[in-house]
């Protein structure tokens, strides 16, 4: 973070500041900022933010004790460090986010991407941060800190010589994204696609289109809007951009795209295609398995364009990503027996790419196995999504079918009605049946999925499977 005095953070936060014996109201503060004690390092600022299961304030002395330099807290407890107290820290944390940004925007030419999305976030910004990142100092969120929390504790990562910000914005309700968009009015904003992730908790496809368009309102006057051209519902969001003055690039596999990828081909050791823009048509070969991910590097090589990057050097960058990040398409295992652990997250949209990816990536000799848990905050539209996969299984000729978790059950069900027989679809209530059913299961010359979302915890089986035949 940029250096504050204490007396700053604490007006910006309209807080109370109760000052240590060894500090003044013009002490000068300039660490990192996180809401877990175990993170802290020397001259740090804790934020004590209560949790459903715990609560922050409990952790003040192990913060201090770690060399917390600040904590903000919303009641003062008895510490040996110096306080801000405000009615809610969360709140806090965003307006301090606020102050940093636009003060490090005001001094330098920091430029700002917001990237969101139904699916294919934070690859997508993983692959941005790997071009941006040799152009400059980078900030990027860590895993998928993209919620209230995570996105304000990104954009506080900046310093006076940071030169891109990319953040990431998740909701699982409408007005989250304008919220945290809103904090730093992206230069570039990213919109991939508008699908069935956290369907339910919008209430909606169309709604879902309507939370996710807030990031191009939030989009800053002038900028830019990088939008999938084969999605029609993100192809609605253009005319709020250009009501802003804004610009509009297309990617996607649509000859109409600015930044179009054709010839794709997938391998069980990465991705292949052609990318065209700007007159130029470049191989790129990603190390990234699964088709759906030339989408995201799409994105990533047209928002580094708005950027000023050249083609060439974003697609010779992006070709050194090994891997999208840890549970996502993750290769575990060995030639012999290869995981492919993608448990991190999973909708509707991803569970079809992940199978399909399966499908293309299995040889012949080879047997394909897919691992499959729920797919969580789908609400009333749970039960045919769950159909729907199960089928798609069973016509993707998927050879053995494992369903894991009563909330997956229907999947079974569905696999067994679309025409699974004998012993190519089971279910298993837990995951540790589910590994010791594999153990004897899995042979020489299989590939296996493991995929779910982050509640069922298959990432965790993923990992046991890819240890077991490693």
């Amino acid at each position: 973070m940029i250096a504050l005095t204490l007396g700053e953070i604490a007006d910006v936060l309209h807080g109370r500041l109760v000052t240590a014996a060894s500090d003044a109201v013009d002490t000068v503060v300039s660490g990192l900022v996180d809401t877990d004690s175990r993170q802290i390092a020397p001259g740090d600022i804790f934020v004590a933010k209560p949790g459903e299961t715990t609560d922050g304030h409990l952790f003040v002395d192990a913060a201090v004790a770690a060399g917390a330099a600040l904590a903000i807290v919303e009641r003062e407890v008895a510490a040996s460090v110096s306080q801000i107290v405000v009615a809610d820290v969360v709140v806090a944390l965003a307006e301090l986010a606020r102050e940093v940004v636009g003060r490090v925007r005001a001094a330098g030419d920091l430029r700002i991407v917001g990237i969101t999305g139904s699916n294919g976030k934070t690859t997508t910004k993983n692959m941005l941060a790997r071009i941006l990142e040799a152009e400059g100092e980078t900030v990027a969120p860590r895993a998928s800190f993209n919620n209230e929390v995570g996105a304000p504790l990104t954009m506080l990562r900046v310093t006076a010589g940071t030169r891109f910000l990319v953040s990431e914005f998740g909701a699982s309700g409408p007005g989250e994204i304008a919220r945290l968009a809103g904090l730093v009015t992206p230069d570039v904003v990213v919109e991939l696609m508008v699908g069935m992730a956290h369907a339910g908790g919008f209430g909606g496809i169309e709604a879902t289109f309507l939370a996710k368009s807030e990031l191009v309102h939030a989009m800053r006057g002038g900028g830019v809007a990088v939008l999938n051209r084969d999605d029609e519902r993100v192809r609605r969001m253009a005319p709020i951009a250009l009501e802003k003055d804004g610009e509009v690039r297309w990617f996607g596999h649509s000859a109409e795209a600015d930044v179009q990828a054709t010839d794709v081909s997938v391998s069980a050791s990465g991705t292949a295609f052609t990318v065209h823009a700007g007159g130029q048509a470049l191989p790129v070969r990603l190390r990234v398995l699964g088709a759906h991910h030339v989408n995201n590097a799409l994105a990533a090589i047209a928002a580094a364009g708005a950027l000023g990057v050249e083609l060439a050097a974003s697609i010779a960058r992006l070709e050194t990503l090994e891997l999208a990040e840890r549970w996502r398409m993750q290769p575990l295992g060995s030639d012999r027996v290869r995981i492919i652990n993608d448990a991190y997250n999973a909708s509707p949209d991803s569970m079809v790419a992940a199978l399909r990816t399966l499908a293309q990536i299995t040889g012949e000799g080879e047997r394909t196995v897919a691992v499959l848990g729920a797919m969580s905050e789908l609400g009333e539209y749970a039960g045919e999504e769950h159909d729907r996969i199960g089928e798609l299984a069973v016509r993707l000729r998927i050879q053995r079918i494992v369903i894991v978790g009563a909330a997956a059950r229907r999947m079974f069900l569905a696999a067994v009605a679309e025409g699974s027989w004998s012993d190519e679809a089971v279910f298993f209530a837990t995951a540790d049946e589910a590994y010791d059913y594999l153990l004897t299961e899995l042979r020489d010359g299989d590939r296996v999925l493991v995929k779910s979302s982050n509640s069922a915890g298959l990432r965790f089986l993923g990992d046991r499977l890819g240890e077991s035949f490693s």
